[in-house]
Formats: structure tokens, C-alpha cells, sequence
């Protein structure tokens, strides 16, 4: 099972440089969400098929491969927008930084204090790798969109920190991170509709313009 855990995983940090290589929207929205799909497969291909396994992911195919995925189609078609139009640093750039990153965190996983059984795997440096990825993300790209595509990517490397941890960690702590998770898109889709009806874009150096 850890060896399609592994495969999962890797398909994970090649949706990585999808995203940051992607300028297209929609594109990267599927991408996001078939990477919360991928991610949905651990809790089960790390733990086998019990029922605290089963209903983790479960929830995280519902939330992070269909239903915010969806809201955020959604948007994109109400505020009719298809592409990341001049980002702060390009597409290429963003790669090789990602590149770099994701060796380093490679590297970095080597070094840890891990348990015997997390060593060598794929869990940690791909965790790592995602969260320096989502950071890129939001640091790189002007679409207030892309920069809940961030987030999101944010929150699926604490997901798969998450998996190491999921036997220890009582379910409703796993759930809250869930629920946090929708209540950010939430909150993220009232603040570009916002921005999108006062300036007519979703660039969010127009926030600039914000003055008393």
C-alpha cells in the first residue's frame, strides 16, 4: 500500500509545478483538485481501510476534489477571468524556484529526527515541498484567485503532515483543519467578489488604491 502511497505522492509534486508553470485558471483549479483527490487516497493507502481512514478521506475527496474546486469554477465564470495575466515573477522563474525548493526539501527531510518507518519516505519532503510551493503562489501571482490556489496547496501539505499523525490525532481535530479550510474559501470568495465589484479586476496590487 506504501508504494502507492508513493506514486500519489509524486503525482502530487508534479501537480506542483502544474500550477506554478500554469498561467491558465481554470487549468490550475483542476489541478488543485485532483491533487485533494490524490490526497484523499492516503488516510486509506497509509492506514488501511478503517473506519477513521474511510471517513477522513472521504471528507477530504468531498471538500478539496469536488466542492471547493467547484466554487471556485464558479467564480472564475462570474467574474469572467481565464488567465494569470503578468505575474510578479514568471512562470519560469516561479519553476525554478519550485525546482529548488523541492530538492531542498528533499534534502532538508534527510536531516530530521524521523522515526524509522517515516524515513526514506515520501511523506515529509513532499509535504515540505507543497508548502514551499503554495507559498510561491501566493507570493508570485496578482489574481486574488490564484492566491486561494496557495492556500489551498498550503493546507494540503498540513493534510499529508496530517496522515503521519492521523492514528494519534482524534478525528474532530482533522475535521476543524477541514472546516478551516472551507471557512478560508468562504471568506476569500466574499473578498474577491468585493474587490472584483469596487475595481472591476482581481489584481490585488488595485488594493493600493484602498486609502482612508
Amino acid at each position: 500500500m506504501y508504494g502507492f502511497s508513493n506514486l500519489c505522492l509524486l503525482l502530487v509534486i508534479l501537480l506542483n509545478f502544474f500550477c506554478l508553470g500554469s498561467s491558465r485558471l481554470g487549468a490550475c483549479i483542476r489541478a488543485v483538485a485532483l491533487q485533494g483527490a490524490l490526497l484523499a487516497l492516503l488516510p486509506v493507502t497509509a492506514h488501511g481501510l478503517s473506519g477513521h481512514a474511510l471517513v477522513l478521506s472521504a471528507s477530504a475527496l468531498a471538500l478539496k476534489g469536488l466542492f471547493i474546486p467547484w466554487l471556485l469554477l464558479r467564480a472564475i465564470r462570474e467574474v469572467r477571468i481565464r488567465k494569470e495575466v503578468e505575474p510578479l515573477i514568471g512562470f519560469v522563474p516561479t519553476m525554478i524556484f519550485g525546482a529548488l525548493v523541492t530538492a531542498g526539501s528533499f534534502i532538508f527531510a534527510d536531516y530530521l529526527p524521523l522515526v524509522a518507518e517515516h524515513r526514506g519516505g515520501l511523506f515529509i519532503p513532499t509535504a515540505l515541498a507543497t508548502l514551499f510551493a503554495g507559498f510561491l503562489l501566493l507570493m508570485t501571482r496578482r489574481k486574488a484567485i490564484t492566491q486561494v490556489l496557495g492556500y489551498l496547496m498550503l493546507e494540503n501539505s498540513i493534510f499529508i503532515f496530517g496522515v503521519l499523525l492521523s492514528q494519534a490525532m482524534p478525528l474532530m481535530v482533522e475535521a476543524g483543519v477541514l472546516l478551516d479550510l472551507l471557512v478560508g474559501v468562504f471568506v476569500m470568495g466574499i473578498v474577491m467578489n468585493q474587490i472584483n465589484r469596487e475595481f472591476s479586476t482581481l489584481n490585488t496590487e488595485h488594493l493600493s488604491a484602498l486609502k482612508e
